[in-house]
C-alpha cells in the first residue's frame, strides 16, 4: 500500500492535479485493451490446441483401427507362404 500512495504523489508531482485524472483514464483505457488483446490470444492458442488434440485423436484412433491383430497378421501370413510353396 505505501509504494502505491508513493507512486500517486510522484505522479501528482510530475504531471500535476489537472492531468491526472486524464492520465489514470488514459492508462485505464490502455490496461483493458491490452486485458482484451491478451484474451483474444490465449483464446486463438486454446481453440488451436483442442483442434491439434482432436487430429492427433482421430489419428491414433485410425492407427488402431487400422492395425490388423497378431492372430489375423499369423493367418495372412501362413496362407501366403503356403501359397508359395504350391
Amino acid at each position: 500500500m505505501q509504494e502505491l500512495i508513493i507512486i500517486a504523489i510522484i505522479a501528482l508531482l510530475i504531471v500535476g492535479p489537472k492531468k491526472l485524472p486524464d492520465l489514470a483514464k488514459t492508462l485505464g483505457k490502455g490496461f483493458n485493451e491490452f486485458k482484451r488483446a491478451t484474451e483474444g490470444v490465449t483464446d486463438d492458442i486454446k481453440e488451436s490446441l483442442k483442434e491439434d488434440k482432436k487430429q492427433d485423436d482421430e489419428e491414433w484412433k485410425n492407427s488402431l483401427l487400422m492395425k490388423k491383430p497378431e492372430s489375423e497378421e499369423d493367418k495372412t501370413d501362413s496362407s501366403d507362404n503356403a501359397s508359395r510353396k504350391l
